[in-house]
């Protein structure tokens, strides 16, 4: 049987699952929202699952595909908060459920960086909409990359820049994990070369992506080369570390353990 594999449907994962489309004797593949491919893995949909980061930390029976990871070291365009108003003023933030790793960052920069302590309104991912109802928006994935906040009249505060600004290490927003023995060490190797070979061809993966829109594709493979990192290396894991801490010490999750790799 295939592997039954759970990929993000934003731009930012298509590198990872560059080739395993052809692989169909090997792997199955589907698409869906951050927080949905979580849930299809914790109900055993599918065997990995390109989860959130704050997912793994709920399930002490998963296990890390190593080396691969949706990251950013600096800005990553494709997280932020978008508002009006200064920092200092918000009250009301306006969430995207759809990636729970996304508002554990936010709000860990509200507590720790920001130092505000705002209510948060989960409203569906227009940021029109979301901007009317709140004083501020948190917006993630392609809404997040091509929302232009100078039309809209907003300050767009790009949260991996933030992270990077407090913590001094990179943050780890997703990654394939799943359960002991779901794959073999030749899957494994599989998808790191797939994450290889992504991020060596992200003007194909864009064009792809994007068919015709060529203003896209270039914006789309820009952001591939210089916001979005794949790799999950030591400073990586640190990152990912610092993350999980900073989230137990705020009693926003469990206290931080040992990452667990196949």
């Amino acid at each position: 049987m295939p592997v039954r594999l759970g990929a993000v449907s934003y731009l930012n994962a298509r590198p990872l699952v560059f080739g395993l489309g052809a692989q169909a004797s090997r792997f199955s593949l589907r698409f869906d929202v951050p927080s949905k491919c979580a849930a299809l893995l914790h109900e055993r949909s599918i065997d990995v699952g390109l989860i959130p980061s704050i997912e793994y930390w709920q399930r002490a029976d998963y296990h890390i595909v190593p080396d691969v990871a949706i990251a950013s070291q600096q800005r990553v365009a494709s997280v932020a908060l978008f508002t009006a108003r200064p920092i200092s003023e918000i009250r009301t933030i306006a969430i995207d459920i759809s990636s729970r790793t996304s508002v554990m960052l936010l709000r860990i920069l509200c507590a720790r960086r920001f130092e505000i302590s705002p209510q948060l309104v989960a409203l569906p991912p227009d940021l029109s909409t979301m901007l009317e109802r709140c004083d501020a928006a948190l917006m993630i994935g392609d809404p997040a990359l091509f929302a232009d906040p100078k039309v809209l009249g907003v300050q767009k505060i790009d949260l991996g820049e933030e992270w990077r600004a407090m913590a001094g290490l990179p943050f780890v927003y997703a990654f394939w994990a799943g359960r002991p023995g779901a794959i073999s060490a030749g899957d494994v190797d599989r998808l790191r070369e797939a994450k290889r070979a992504g991020a060596s061809h992200v003007e194909e993966v864009a064009r792809e992506y994007f068919g015709d829109d060529s203003a896209k594709v270039a914006v789309g493979a820009r952001y591939l080369c210089e916001n979005v990192s794949f790799d999950l290396g030591d400073a990586e894991r640190e990152g990912l570390r610092r993350f999980y801490e900073y989230a137990a010490e705020l009693g926003f999750a469990p206290a931080a353990g040992t990452l667990r790799f196949y």
